[in-house]
């Protein structure tokens, strides 16, 4: 290979390491904003401003805002579900393919709440993901009302795991333990520290989850 095409091939790999980059700076800057502001209060400028890159960026690597929106949503879902999947198989190893009750809801419910630890690098994430499911887009709220293949192979299990229950009862208490998870937000948080006269705190990660798990595991046994 002669001199001019190995600087050719050097030029075109740090291009493309320099658009990687830039794609991946406005995708972080986006994501907390979103996080923090809302969807409908940040605007391309203040997420490419917040990036420190080209006002053109967004549309250049992601299409549009709303298409910049649905790839971090996508991102995300798909890496706390994979968290969720790995905890599920691995439960699923230890007991013969018939996991306990509370193993099974612990695979559900574990990686969103450690999400939400104030340590977590994805704690900012976990809260665009609450945005998402009452600020999202079309897009977000089809895939939300449609896509239940990451919900299947938990309600499978519990249906092992329940087997006098009739399926329509196990959906149902599936479907009050996902509204449970699905409260958890900040300000119902904050609600409920009120309420509570400063009893109650979500930044105890793990007294949380084991609280859920057993309103959960009490809710399919009742």
């Amino acid at each position: 290979m002669s001199p001019t095409t190995d600087a050719a091939a050097s030029h075109e790999v740090d291009a493309s390491e320099s658009e990687a980059a830039t794609k991946n700076l406005v995708f972080v800057a986006a994501e907390r904003l979103f996080a923090l502001h809302g969807f409908q209060n940040v605007s391309v400028r203040d997420i490419t401003a917040a990036a420190g890159v080209n006002l053109a960026s967004v549309n250049y690597h992601f299409g549009s805002k709303d298409a910049l929106l649905f790839e971090i949503f996508k991102r995300r879902t798909a890496e706390l579900n994979r968290e969720r999947a790995k905890m599920l198989h691995e439960a699923n190893d230890r007991n013969v393919g018939s996991p306990p009750l509370r193993e099974i809801l612990a695979a559900l419910l574990t990686p969103p709440l450690r999400w939400l630890a104030p340590d977590h690098e994805r704690r900012i994430s976990l809260q665009f993901l609450i945005r998402a499911r009452s600020e999202g887009t079309d897009e977000i709220r089809q895939v939300l009302k449609t896509d239940v293949s990451h919900l299947r192979r938990f309600s499978d299990a519990l249906l092992r795991a329940r087997p006098d229950l009739s399926p329509e009862e196990v959906y149902w208490r599936l479907h009050f333990t996902l509204g449970m998870l699905h409260n958890n937000r900040f300000a119902e948080f904050d609600r409920l520290n009120v309420l509570s006269e400063g009893q109650t705190s979500e930044a105890d990660v793990v007294a949380l989850l084991d609280r859920m798990l057993s309103f959960a595991e009490a809710g399919f046994r009742a």
